[in-house]
């Protein structure tokens, strides 16, 4: 049975190489065992976007390696 964590009390935070824009940046939360809620920055309000934790695991994996390719 698949459950929908509550992100009321969620800590959203951006990511370290944000600029710093307003409009171009993306907040996660930690602290979901199965899952990285993900949110648009502009739209604190808005929907967030449930990753599944090893799939999230993996396209950070892949970022790095490009960025540093």
């Amino acid at each position: 049975m698949n459950t929908i964590p509550d992100l009321t009390g969620a800590v959203w935070r951006k990511s370290s190489y944000s600029d710093g824009g307003a409009d171009n940046c993306v907040e996660v939360a930690d602290g979901f065992p199965d899952a990285v809620p993900v949110r648009d920055s502009k739209n604190p309000e808005g929907p967030a976007l449930l990753i599944p934790a090893m799939a999230w695991a993996d396209f950070i994996r892949q970022a790095k390696a490009d960025w540093l390719d």
